[in-house]
């Protein structure tokens, strides 16, 4: 049985309509709020054959005011960088005493990783670790570079990353419920254009087939994107 909050979230939301960015996201900050400042997420099944290495759907994105999240980063540097990671706000330095420690303990204490291109051959070793929790760095996802500290102030920003799962759908969470409905608007507008641009070259037909956003424990809300 739904919650009231979760009933009383139900009947604002018409399950047959599709809405427009700017009236899906006022239907939801009409809606109860939780005990807790929920996250608010975009929910999108692409037109794609995620099986086929061609039509997988990946990108990064900074949006304009962040998750509302802020990240705990590790940056895998040489010792002459550790210097520079640090003023630039990493909160722990990946150097070999910490990955020694990540492949004993096979404890994470950070959100991101971000590593410099000489430390990935060393990174190998804990690669089974981080990979299988999406944290294993990327040139693809801007987590892997020179300029480490751009890539730190980015993911410390609200920079975040996206791709498909294996049924062709991307989750990923934009804010919170306590964001006032106009960052709202604009994060979604920059994550669904950041999706658009990703589209694979070899998908055909309708690429996004259906939207949705909600917040944690609210019901769905489903938008209409232009194509």
């Amino acid at each position: 049985m739904p919650s009231k909050r979760f009933q009383e979230a139900q009947k604002l939301v018409d399950p047959k309509k599709s809405y427009s960015v700017d009236e899906a996201v006022g239907i939801l900050k009409k809606m109860p709020a939780t005990k807790f400042d929920a996250a608010v997420e975009f929910h999108v099944k692409l037109g794609i054959n995620p099986t086929k290495g061609d039509q997988q759907v990946r990108g990064t994105i900074v949006l304009p005011h962040g998750t509302g999240k802020t990240k705990k980063v590790i940056a895998f540097v040489e010792a002459e960088k550790e210097a520079e990671a640090k003023a630039a706000g990493a909160d722990i330095i990946g150097n070999e005493e910490v990955m020694g420690q990540i492949l004993k303990t096979g404890t994470i204490e950070f959100d991101v990783a971000v590593a410099t291109p000489v430390m990935m051959p060393k990174l190998s070793k804990v690669a089974k670790i981080l990979g299988p929790r999406g944290l294993m760095p990327n040139p693809k996802t801007d987590t892997v570079g020179t300029n480490i500290t751009k890539m730190i102030q980015e993911q410390k920003a609200g920079k975040v990353s996206f791709k498909n799962d294996d049924k062709g759908n991307i989750h990923q969470a934009f804010g919170r419920f306590s964001f006032e409905e106009t960052k709202l608007k604009e994060n979604l507008t920059a994550l669904i254009e950041a999706v658009k641009k990703a589209k694979p070259a070899t998908s055909k037909g309708i690429y996004i087939q259906n939207a949705v956003i909600c917040a944690t424990m609210s019901p769905g809300i489903h938008i209409e994107i232009a194509a």
